[in-house]
């Protein structure tokens, strides 16, 4: 749908972007793939986006710093939230200096992961702790982090 003024479809986006941007924090791919659902104009979209930016409304810094803190607390390590950021349009150096300066202890995320999951009990089977291994590795740990416990 396009206006026949670009300034109301700016004003439009932008509205539609600060939307977004109140329920949550948003990277600049996810603000892009949203704000294109509405228009075509991707030079609009991006001005709108660059705009919000520089006044300090959108940053990716924060984007990763939130959705890191989120998905650390439901339990998933290091090695998943890199490529999840990365995914998310986070530039690698972003991500990987927000997730250097988040203070979580790896040992102790994946400790009470492994035991909501499996709980206090110690497998001598080959199979189930080639299972929790699995597991452990799937949500991001290095071997490190959790070896000690299986």
């Amino acid at each position: 749908m396009t206006d026949a003024n670009p300034a109301d479809e700016y004003t439009r986006l932008r509205l539609a972007a600060m939307n977004l941007l109140a329920r949550r924090e948003q990277s600049v791919r996810e603000l892009q793939q949203k704000l294109l659902r509405r228009s075509t104009d991707t030079g609009l979209i991006n001005s709108v986006i660059e705009t919000l930016a520089a006044e300090g409304l959108q940053s990716d810094q924060r984007f990763a710093e939130s959705f890191l803190r989120q998905r650390v607390a439901r339990g998933y390590g290091p090695k998943r939230l890199l490529p999840e950021l990365r995914q998310r349009g986070v530039a690698d150096d972003v991500a990987e200096q927000t997730l250097a300066e988040l203070e979580v202890d790896w040992y102790t995320v994946a400790r009470d992961v492994f035991h909501a999951r499996f709980g206090e009990q110690v497998s001598s089977e080959i199979k189930e702790k080639a299972r929790r291994d699995r597991f452990m590795q799937y949500r991001g740990f290095s071997s490190d982090h959790y070896r000690h416990l299986i």
